[in-house]
């Protein structure tokens, strides 16, 4: 499995307050979008996210939001070491995505980019 990079995951109170801070410290401009009434920026390394608290402490749990050449390939390895997927791989607007429960118990979003 390629790793591509990861995502920092930020649950902030007030997204248009903290974009501008993100945007000068990462040196890019924030990329917006809703998913399950939760409002996300993308900035550089760093997810942004904002909405209602019960969907926070969800998102929460998640530790980061690792790229990958290919979810597919990612959950095959995955389930071999012994983790366990908790959702997907399902669609996503940018590819395809899965959550996974390594074994130590931390939790990781998975993304690819393929249509």
């Amino acid at each position: 499995m390629e790793i591509l990079g990861a995502t920092l995951r930020v649950c902030v109170d007030d997204l248009d307050t903290a974009i501008p801070f993100y945007e000068r410290l990462a040196g890019g401009r924030a990329l917006r979008f809703e998913r399950g009434g939760v409002q996300v920026a993308a900035v550089g390394s760093f997810l942004l996210m904002s909405g209602p608290e019960a969907e926070l402490e969800v998102l929460r749990k998640v530790a980061a939001t690792i790229a990958v050449a290919d979810v597919t390939e990612a959950h095959r390895l995955l389930t071999d070491l012994g983790a366990r997927v908790i959702a997907g791989p399902v669609p996503t607007p940018a590819g395809r995505n899965l959550l996974a429960m390594h074994p130590d118990g931390s939790i990781f979003e998975y993304v690819d980019q393929s249509g």
